[in-house]
């Protein structure tokens, strides 16, 4: 793959909460310009940062793969900023889907729709339908806009590696990969969205994520299914095709609830240091108060704390950037807190057990 010279572009938080038209923000028209071109611009939007290229271009998205060392099987997301848009992008869209749409866009809600030939097969990953969502932020809907066409768009991140909720993460997976990097600062909810696939007769969440299925539920006033995977009991090991998600030491979940939690995260973090380990842990507020009431020496493992455990939308912005910050002590084994499933936290719990390819501790 050619190096590509990449450009870090910043949109300071002020010029874009009071810029009406963001659109015609220099440097978006310019990244508009690059995506017309059939270039790459990673962007954030309101949960992680995204890697856009026109979704509509079948070498542009091929461009995207290559760059994450994405599998070519693997759906990617079009972005959107208007809902004309999807009357060029989708057949048929149910009552249901158009009153979640009502509800939830602009925002982390991603809805699974049949396709129109429009939309290339390498974008859909050969199935016959599309991923759609239009995501809730001003840089990511000015880009759309500028650009004149929907973006396909996953995370900005090397395949299998956590999110990038910052630009300093995409820099430090796709420098010299891509074109631009617009640095809009920290993204705001730092999980992914949720998919929903609309296709079938009953609505089933493919991928939990910002919406969650008790908001879908209230919504419809009917049942949401779960895909069989998301279907599974949590500790168990479903079938997963590719990882996600996963930082570079091997990683385990510890299950339990408080106190007993609090208490097994630090057992089996002195059973990992005492065999050589160099331990590195994701906790809650509550454990790390615990152990300082306990007078628990947590001195020697790099710990992380990632919010309250009665917080999950503070625990979600931290996982990832979590995660991130533990490889860069280098640590040779990482242990992450289990959260509570409830609402956000069911998503949160999906992207810690990925990280540690279902590997869990305890209950």
């Amino acid at each position: 793959m050619t190096t590509k010279r990449t450009q870090i572009w910043q949109i300071p938080r002020g010029s874009y909460d009071t810029d009406g038209d963001l659109a015609r923000n220099p440097k978006i028209r310019k990244a508009a310009a690059i995506i017309k071109q059939g270039g790459l611009v990673a962007f954030p939007t309101e949960t992680v940062y995204g890697l856009g290229a026109d979704g509509l271009a079948e070498k542009a998205v091929a461009s995207i793969f290559a760059a994450k060392g994405r599998p070519s099987d693997n759906p990617l997301i079009l972005h959107i900023a208007e809902l004309s848009v999807l009357d060029q992008l989708v057949g048929s869209v149910p009552q249901s889907a158009k009153h979640l749409m009502e509800l939830f866009w602009p925002g982390p809600l991603t809805l699974v729709l049949p396709k129109l030939p429009a939309v290339p097969m390498i974008t859909t990953g050969g199935l016959p339908s599309v991923a759609v969502r239009m995501p809730n932020h001003p840089i990511a809907s000015a880009l759309i806009k500028a650009a004149g066409t929907p973006l396909a768009a996953p995370s900005a991140n090397t395949s299998g590696r956590p999110s990038p909720t910052r630009a300093e993460h995409v820099v430090s997976d796709l420098m010299g990969k891509i074109d631009v990097i617009l640095d809009g600062g920290p993204t705001g909810l730092g999980v992914e969205s949720t998919v929903l696939d609309c296709t079938g007769p009953t609505p089933k969440i493919l991928r939990p994520g910002g919406v969650d299925k008790e908001a879908l539920e209230d919504a419809l006033g009917t049942c949401v299914q779960l895909s069989a995977e998301l279907g599974k009991e949590i500790g168990s090991f479903p079938s997963h095709k590719y990882g996600h998600y996963a930082p570079n030491a091997p990683t385990a979940v510890v299950l339990g609830e408080p106190q007993g939690l609090f208490e097994n995260l630090a057992a089996k973090a002195q059973e990992l240091t005492c065999k050589g380990e160099q331990v590195g842990l994701m906790i809650s507020r509550e454990t790390m108060q615990y152990w300082q009431d306990q007078a628990v020496d947590f001195s020697h493992w790099q710990v992380v704390v990632m919010g309250s455990r009665t917080n999950l939308a503070e625990v979600g912005t931290a996982v990832y950037e979590g995660l991130r910050t533990l490889d860069a002590h280098h640590v040779t084994q990482i242990l992450l807190e289990s959260v509570p499933t409830q609402g956000l936290g069911f998503a949160i719990m999906n992207r810690l057990l990925k990280a540690a390819d279902f590997w869990t501790v305890g209950e």
